[in-house]
């Protein structure tokens, strides 16, 4: 079942005497359930991609659809709302609010839904304990480590049950045991949970938890791959495949 179509979209930067073409003419659909990777090198505008899917940025031209609704239409008090009911976010700096514990990190964005007490508590805890967090729910971000931070992070994201979660380099400031935490509980996000996941990485062993990967280079798309039947290694070869073909384009996403 399709949930994300996005239709020849195009982002320009700058003005008339100086335009950057940040996007240029990139059609692609998601389906519900799916765990979508974006790869590109820096400048390739896969960011900007994902700015225009989270509506941070507005595309210059195309749609972007999500369940049908036309989201680039949407202003104002519209846009607000959506994207409170529909999408999640999980940046790479955490951007946990440091004066709340981790409880009321990810309480927050139930409490603005207005939510029952009640509701927020079960609802925080169960999303705690899918996360492997329950045991930092008291404390504060300054009292956690980084994986933690990032697992909170996306646990305030998640917990609404958004139809699509969107994550920017969540790894990018993790050590490498923090990061593979992090993608398993992805992953279980991902299979047992039905989350959809669009996420932004540089890194070819992080895109390997994906389902599908979609490489980015020069605001265009240059080529996808699904995961299939193949193991998460097998996986990873095929995308250090296609890094490959990139040559030095990518040479940072290694």
């Amino acid at each position: 079942m399709e949930l994300l179509r996005i239709q020849q979209i195009e982002k320009y930067y700058g003005s008339k005497s100086s335009l950057t073409k940040a996007i240029d003419d990139i059609s692609f659909t998601v389906e519900k359930g799916e765990f979508v990777a974006i790869m590109g090198a820096s400048g390739s505008g896969k960011t900007t991609l994902l700015n225009c899917i989270s509506t941070i940025d507005r595309v210059t031209a195309g749609h972007i659809f999500l369940e049908d609704e036309d989201i680039t239409k949407l202003r104002g008090k519209a846009l607000n709302r959506f994207r409170r009911d529909n999408l999640g976010f999980i940046f790479q700096d955490f951007n946990l609010l440091d004066t709340l514990t981790a409880y009321e990190n990810i309480a927050l964005a139930l409490s603005i839904q207005k939510k029952p007490a009640k509701e927020i508590d079960a609802a925080v805890r169960k999303v705690a304990e899918q996360l492997d967090i329950a045991d930092v729910l008291e404390k504060y971000p300054y009292q956690m480590s980084g994986g933690q931070k990032q697992r909170v992070a996306s646990a305030r994201a998640i917990v609404t049950g958004p139809k699509l979660v969107l994550a920017d380099e969540p790894t990018g400031a993790l050590d490498s045991k923090s990061a593979k935490l992090l993608l398993e509980r992805f992953r279980y996000l991902n299979k047992e949970c039905g989350a959809t996941i669009m996420m932004v990485t540089h890194d070819s062993f992080t895109a390997s938890y994906a389902s599908r990967v979609i490489f980015i280079k020069d605001g265009k798309i240059f080529n996808s791959i699904t995961r299939g039947d193949n193991t998460r290694k097998q996986f990873f070869d095929k995308i250090i495949d296609v890094v490959t073909l990139l040559g030095g384009d990518m040479s940072d996403a290694l």
